[in-house]
């Protein structure tokens, strides 16, 4: 199985003519998204902890545009999403995949990053 994960994309038309000083103009446009593919997620991982470790890696947002997480689910292994699969049908190939995020090596980075601030919680707690 694999975590799909959908995606809203927005673009701010205020920012295109910003010369970066003061506030930036806010005129948010919705402009599509993604499906991502979590794959290597073990079976019986809690979804919800697996969203919160991949996030970081979809999550976008600053002036110029957002990119946030509507919703997720578990789909089979040949998942495709509607834009992959139209684009088998009429091209013969998949040009375009959706983005694909290996669950293993976010995992890897998360359980390192956390032992990182646990020991420096540590260190603040206890003194040393």
């Amino acid at each position: 199985m694999i975590l799909v994960i959908d995606t809203q994309f927005m673009e701010n038309y205020g920012a295109h003519d910003w010369d970066g000083e003061g506030v930036c103009p806010q005129r948010w446009k919705f402009k599509g998204g993604s499906s991502y593919k979590v794959v290597g997620v073990p079976e019986g991982f809690d979804l919800d902890q697996a969203v919160g470790i991949v996030s970081p890696e979809i999550i976008k947002d600053n002036d110029y545009c957002r990119e946030l997480i509507l919703g997720y689910r578990l789909e089979a292994d040949d998942w495709m999403s509607d834009f992959e699969r139209s684009q088998l049908e009429y091209d013969g190939s998949i040009a375009y995949p959706e983005p694909t995020i290996d669950f293993g090596l976010m995992k890897q980075v998360f359980d390192h990053e956390y032992a990182e601030w646990s020991a420096d919680q540590d260190a603040i707690y206890y003194g040393a």
